[in-house]
């Protein structure tokens, strides 16, 4: 039985891809209770299904066991429009203005214009990118587009966002204040974010818990809060406490 304030429940979640010559599995029992306003960080080698588990809550691909809770009673969720996605790379549309490009999601889901214009306008405030609605992708750096990719991914005031590595691409120096941004915004924004990330660091920097998957077969290692104190600081890092939550990972991922 799904609390009050959960959003997404997972259970018992397992996925297989399979083609002529073989099945591989792509995720084992993986469970997960996520409350509204979570930040939810998924850490782990490639291959251990960190992608999948996106999808599958997504609605893009079926499951072969488990069950999937996605909203409640008092909040309601259709996975067609209550979610939003940001991938690793921002995968703007070039010939569209920055503006344009956040508010392709109101325009698919038909949404008014005026009000969306609007929301994307302080979206844009939002992520640092006042006075660049109407500049074309090339003109911006890689951060910066994905700026514009994590307020498009808003427009539409979606209840939970998805997040596929989204500065995996990113110089680290970048990557580090992007790290910033996206906690700030998160806090701002109020919104339930499933990241997946290849980095410990960031797993700990930005979740308020952390789900570790291992690879050979894919498998949800261990499910946990992350109890730093909010809001996060890229200082936190040398802190004690930090290191701990770190080399719990690393334990469990058996790196030594």
């Amino acid at each position: 039985m799904m609390s009050a304030n959960t959003i997404i429940n997972l259970s018992g979640i397992k996925k297989i891809y399979r083609t002529k010559e073989k099945e591989t599995v792509a995720v084992s029992d993986v469970s997960m209770e996520i409350n509204a306003g979570d930040f939810i960080s998924l850490v782990g080698p490639s291959g251990c299904g960190k992608s999948t588990i996106l999808k599958i809550i997504a609605d893009l691909i079926p499951v072969e066991a488990g069950t999937i809770e996605i909203g409640n009673a008092e909040r309601p969720i259709d996975r067609s429009r209550d979610i939003g996605m940001v991938f690793q790379q921002a995968l703007l549309l070039k010939w569209r203005k920055i503006m344009d490009n956040v508010l392709l999601p109101a325009e698919i889901l038909g949404l008014p214009m005026k009000e969306a214009r609007g929301r994307a306008k302080d979206l844009l405030e939002m992520v640092g990118l006042r006075g660049f609605e109407d500049v074309y992708p090339y003109e911006l750096s890689g951060g910066m587009q994905q700026r514009a990719a994590i307020a498009r991914s808003l427009v539409h005031d979606p209840e939970i966002v998805l997040m596929d590595e989204p500065f995996g691409a990113l110089d680290a120096l970048t990557r580090e204040k992007m790290n910033t941004e996206l906690h700030q915004i998160w806090r701002r924004s109020g919104k339930t974010v499933l990241f997946v990330t290849h980095s410990i660091q960031e797993a700990v920097f930005l979740g308020t818990h952390c789900a570790v998957l291992t690879a050979g077969p894919a498998r949800m290692a261990s499910y946990f809060p992350i109890e730093l104190d909010v809001p996060r600081h890229l200082s936190m890092v040398t802190e004690p406490e930090f290191g701990i939550y770190t080399r719990k990972i690393y334990d469990l991922l058996g790196v030594e």
